[in-house]
């Protein structure tokens, strides 16, 4: 009963939120003229395409502009049309290092809704949540899907699973005295069997992907990321569960002897992989494992820690001094070793939520190339997370647009300010601004 009426409570809250945000009108059959197209799945662009869209879907894409019978024509013919964007970590719910006894999960329900907003108006139309209390995301994620809130397609982790006391420890830094009576420890896990059932119960609360902490973390008190905290036991017991369940695991890991242990376990993705190594890619591109470099949260983490070091919590600037110069050195050699690379900023509000685009600008200051850059954006992302309805322009794909005045190929910080915005056939914002009126 408890559960039931927390659940509802937090419905509620999303509904409310969203009574002045009625979603924009479906028309059936609508036609983009594209004067470029970036289509996610060659790496190259075409000239003056049309693409028809029937309800939520694409049917076609042909040359030349046409203008079916009956159908909406949306003229891009001066922009650049490409995939809705898809960010592969983020925190939806997060906005900053908020104080953990008081963060409710109402608070976090509100927030993640302005926070799902904000992304999706940015052009991402497709994000991976990689942390964060299950029942907020899950409930963020049918709300969207209902048309209550506006917000990207979300694959939600739920809380990230690793030791007592290591990078996803809730407890961290809390006086220890304290205790709450709800389960904020689901994601702390110290034995397979433990592992086994953390996995299950995200499973069955509406997790569609698992999140695990093999290594320390930056951000946290506490923990050092260059050690391994998981056993391979645990890991390998995530791993098999979680795929027995078709659920993909990400791997946060930082240190070379986590990265390399996850790697060969068989995990989908290493997140941030800052102090892999030449083997290291080796193993991660005979396996087809991902990463997902996160260099937006390295470059921000970064700036504060040397700028203004005490707005962090006890430790972490040092880590942060230490550990994220390496970042984009990390993704530049892995993508000269010929690594799958996925668009991710982790992001969790120490910029607002809705700068994600940053993250192509930072890909290919790493030596990304412009075109590379976009489909670790689009079609690798669509791959990493295991949908075959996003990512790409074609037929049958979720109608899931943006539009960009210029060419990206030549200018990457176009995609920070994305002018057009479609998802699932529904335009969200047109111009540059939003259709719903709000900023």
């Amino acid at each position: 009963m408890r559960t039931t009426f927390k659940l509802l409570r937090l419905g509620a809250l999303a509904a409310a939120l969203a009574l002045p945000l009625a979603g924009p009108a479906l028309a059936l059959d609508k036609v983009i003229h594209a004067g470029k197209l970036f289509d996610g799945a060659s790496g190259r662009i075409q000239s003056n395409m049309s693409i028809l869209v029937h309800d939520d879907r694409i049917t076609k894409v042909v040359d030349g502009f046409v203008s079916p019978a009956g159908a909406e024509v949306i003229d891009l013919s001066g922009q650049t049309v490409l995939p809705g964007f898809i960010d592969v970590h983020v925190h939806i719910a997060v906005s900053g290092l908020d104080a953990k006894m008081r963060n409710s999960p109402e608070d976090q329900t509100l927030t993640a809704a302005d926070n799902a907003r904000k992304t999706l108006m940015a052009g991402f139309t497709s994000a991976r949540d990689c942390g964060g209390d299950i029942e907020v995301t899950a409930a963020l994620k049918r709300a969207i899907n209902k048309g209550l809130v506006p917000g990207p397609r979300l694959w939600v982790a739920g809380q990230p699973l690793g030791p007592t006391g290591g990078h996803g420890d809730p407890s961290n830094d809390v006086d220890a005295s304290w205790d709450r009576h709800d389960e904020w420890m689901l994601g702390v896990v110290d034995s397979p069997e433990a592992a086994v059932r953390a996995v299950r119960k995200l499973r069955q609360r509406g997790a569609d992907l698992i999140k695990i902490m093999p290594s320390g973390g930056v951000a946290s008190v506490g923990d050092d990321p260059n050690l391994q905290l998981m056993t391979d036991a645990e890991i390998s017991a995530v791993v098999q569960t979680a795929h027995s369940l078709n659920m993909k695991v990400a791997a946060h890991a930082h240190g070379r002897a986590a990265i390399d242990a996850a790697v060969r376990l068989g995990v989908d993705s290493i997140e941030h992989g800052t102090y892999a190594g030449p083997e290291s890619y080796a193993a991660m591109k005979q396996k087809g494992v991902y990463l997902v470099g996160t260099l937006t949260v390295a470059q921000d983490i970064y700036r504060i820690a040397t700028t203004t070091p005490d707005k962090l919590p006890p430790g972490v600037a040092q880590k942060a001094i230490a550990v994220t110069p390496t970042m984009m050195g990390n993704v530049a050699n892995a993508y000269k070793a010929g690594v799958k690379l996925a668009l991710g900023t982790d992001t969790f509000g120490l910029r607002p939520h809705g700068q994600n685009g940053a993250e192509f600008e930072y890909l290919v200051q790493a030596g990304v190339s412009p075109a590379d850059a976009i489909l670790a954006g689009t079609r690798n992302g669509a791959d990493l997370i295991g949908s075959s309805d996003i990512g790409v322009i074609a037929p049958g794909r979720y109608a899931d647009l943006v539009a960009v005045a210029g060419d990206p190929l030549s200018d990457i910080k176009l995609l920070e300010n994305v002018q057009f915005v479609m998802k699932g056939g529904a335009v969200y914002k047109s111009n540059g601004h939003a259709v719903d009126g709000r900023p």
